[in-house]
C-alpha cells in the first residue's frame, strides 16, 4: 500500500530593519547572546514579541472575560454608590 506524504510549508514574512545603539552596548548584548547560544537577531525577536505584548490585545482581555464570567456583582449600582469610596 503506497503510503501519502503530508508536506506543510510555514512562511513567515521578515522586514529587515535598522537601528542605531551604543557599540559598546551592541557588544555586551552579543557577547550574551553568544553566552545563551543564540543570535542577537534571535534575542531581539524575543525582546519584540515582549516588548509587544506589554501592550496587552483585545483577545486577551476578551479571555479573561471569558473566564471571569462567573463573577457577579450582586445586581445594579448607582451612580453614587459606584462612586463610594
Amino acid at each position: 500500500m503506497p503510503r501519502s506524504h503530508d508536506f506543510r510549508v510555514h512562511l513567515t514574512r521578515m522586514k529587515n530593519v535598522t537601528l542605531s545603539a551604543d557599540e559598546d552596548l551592541l557588544e555586551q548584548a552579543r557577547q550574551v547572546a553568544r553566552s545563551q547560544r543564540r543570535t542577537l537577531n534571535a534575542a531581539f525577536r524575543e525582546w519584540l514579541l515582549q516588548f509587544t505584548a506589554q501592550n496587552g490585545s483585545g483577545q486577551e482581555v476578551d479571555a479573561l472575560m471569558r473566564r471571569l464570567r462567573h463573577v457577579t456583582a450582586g445586581g445594579r449600582f448607582s451612580r453614587n454608590e459606584m462612586n463610594e469610596r
